[in-house]
């Protein structure tokens, strides 16, 4: 899966024949649809610490979304096709600019890790290519380097960060220290968090950043204890988290009185540490495959290909996809810019909740606070959230006109 499958689209010759006089034939227009194809690259993380939140399971909810039109819209087909970032911005780049410039992509989708998406978004403003952002988190995708051409589905720093920092300030947890990962999305995080606590009474009292993909968190969690914090806040995701709360339990950081809160929890990464370990994280989400019916039948259909629930990544993978062909059904043509403002004018469904798309690119819903069930708490395997209570998406996602996104000004 490391390696990127191109094809190419095939080009249109359109021939006017035998005797047909052109006072007969009037102008044609020409092909609505770029190659006769509509065809979406998914670019992920196939084989990293990110490969169980999206990789795999993200190309397959894009294709479930291209099956549930039947494989075909506007009149021609839909391809899904996969490629690895590797977790790295060149590389990342490298692949987009030949999806664009010889593969004939027309959009991409699922991009996580945030310095891949912020170099991913220059290149498709630059081409006029269509982005569907799931997998990176931090909010400047919809700030200062907002485009008119991406939309972004993750829930972001801001609107996690409001989310779970307000939430455990407004509880009690009311000084924080940062386990932070030193890259675009973990300082945009602590940064978005580090605002939302202070506007709840709290303080911040320091933060320890670390390199991405750490094993060993034992230097800065007893950076995090020294600092006497209430609430350790982990800035990260993946299998940084993932470790950072294994080994936050066996520094018994939690029995000592202090609260660990995930800022970027995926279900896979509760699964990984175990309930005995994760029970009582607050964890804030716009998807959980449990929350409704509809959640459950996109669940139910995308276990039966990958054989365990989907992340919120991946479910934001189908939602984003689904969207993109209804405004390609809408306007007839793959043209990003006609596409991406019917994307913003037709209502969205996510997965049964009403949400909306700004200007600036930013998809609206409404985001619940969930709490990680304890293991006689659950009914089986993948039932490990306890919802607490819904936070409207006017109150989490930050305001347009302060996202520094020139965008519907």
């Amino acid at each position: 899966m490391g390696r990127e499958k191109r094809l190419r689209k095939p080009q249109v010759v359109l021939a006017l024949s035998l005797g047909l006089s052109t006072c007969l034939v009037p102008t044609l227009a020409p092909a609505q649809v770029s190659g006769n194809v509509v065809r979406i690259g998914v670019l992920a993380d196939m084989g990293g610490q990110f490969a169980d939140i999206g990789g795999h399971g993200s190309v397959v909810a894009a294709q479930l979304a291209a099956d549930d039109f039947g494989g075909k819209v506007a009149g021609v087909p839909v391809e899904i096709i996969s490629g690895d970032h590797q977790n790295k911005p060149d590389v990342g780049g490298a692949m987009l600019r030949k999806w664009f410039d010889e593969g004939g992509v027309d959009a991409v989708a699922d991009v996580p890790v945030s310095s891949v998406a912020l170099a991913a978004q220059e290149i498709a403003r630059d081409k006029k290519k269509t982005l569907l952002i799931s997998g990176a988190a931090t909010s400047d995708l919809t700030g200062k380097a907002c485009s008119p051409y991406s939309t972004h589905w993750a829930d972001d720093t801001y609107a996690l960060a409001r989310a779970t920092g307000r939430a455990v300030t407004q509880g009690g947890g009311t000084s924080w220290f940062f386990l932070t990962a030193d890259y675009s999305f973990g300082q945009a995080m602590e940064r978005d968090a580090t605002t939302a606590i202070t506007a709840a009474g709290g303080k911040v009292l320091g933060a320890a950043r670390h390199p991405l993909g750490t094993s060993d968190f034992s230097s800065f969690l007893l950076q995090a204890q020294g600092s006497g914090a209430k609430v350790i806040g982990l800035a990260n995701g993946g299998g940084d988290t993932s470790n950072a709360i294994k080994q936050a339990a066996e520094f018994g950081i939690g029995s000592s009185g202090a609260k660990v809160a995930g800022f970027l929890v995926f279900l896979t990464d509760i699964h990984a540490i175990g309930l005995p370990l994760a029970k009582g994280l607050l964890v804030s989400t716009g998807f959980y495959w449990d929350q409704n019916e509809q959640a459950r039948a996109f669940a139910k259909r995308f276990q039966a290909k990958v054989g365990r629930m989907p992340t919120k990544q991946q479910a934001s993978v189908y939602a984003s996809v689904t969207h993109y062909l209804k405004a390609v059904a809408a306007t007839g043509t793959d043209d990003a810019g006609k596409v991406n403002g019917e994307m913003r004018k037709l209502p969205v469904d996510y997965f049964g909740h009403s949400a909306s798309i700004r200007p600036d690119g930013r998809v609206l819903y409404d985001i619940t606070l969930y709490q990680v069930k304890a293991p006689e708490e659950s009914k089986g395997p993948w039932d490990y959230y306890k919802p607490l209570t819904v936070l409207p998406a006017a109150d989490v996602f930050r305001p347009a006109y302060d996202a520094g996104c020139p965008l519907g000004k």
